[in-house]
């Protein structure tokens, strides 16, 4: 009986000892998930303010999803998504560049960060022209990119 009470100890000593080494590598992957989700987020505003849609498109994962203005558009390739008309509907209301004002990570793990964001959109003379808050799903891809996967947006 005392040799079983004891495996038992030591068993869940040695279970006490080596969950702080998962918790540690957990939040060492988690922080690098964080890290790279904002490089990406950076690379998607860099890219769009470019007005460039090869590189937008390069910024992001597919498939790409983006739930606005009361519809899911869903695009499966890169190339699809730079024959896009984005800049065009955008250069229509004014819009000549766009920046985040807050990004707050919800849920986090070493390969997905969804990230609350908001972000303004100027005019040419650098004057608002609309607010918006919006949810992004940062990935990793099967290939180590990470890049946008999904955004869920209040804007037009």
């Amino acid at each position: 009986m005392l040799a079983k009470s004891l495996r038992q100890l030591i068993i869940c000593l040695s279970v006490l000892l080596f969950i702080p080494t998962l918790n540690a590598q957990n939040t060492d992957e988690n922080a690098e998930a964080i890290a790279s989700a904002m490089t990406a987020l950076d690379e998607f505003m860099t890219t769009f303010n470019a007005r460039d849609p090869v590189a937008w498109a390069a910024s992001l994962n597919y498939p790409h999803v983006r739930f606005a203005s009361g519809t899911v558009t869903v695009w499966e390739t890169a190339e699809e998504f730079a024959q896009g008309e984005s800049f065009e509907r955008l250069a229509a209301i004014g819009w000549d560049h766009s920046r985040w004002l807050s990004r707050d990570v919800v849920l986090v793990s070493p390969g997905k960060v969804h990230i609350n964001t908001v972000f303004q959109r100027f005019n040419a003379n650098n004057e608002p022209i609309g607010t918006y808050q919006s949810l992004y799903i940062v990935t990793k891809d099967a290939g180590g990119h990470w890049g946008t996967q999904a955004r869920s947006s209040l804007a037009p």
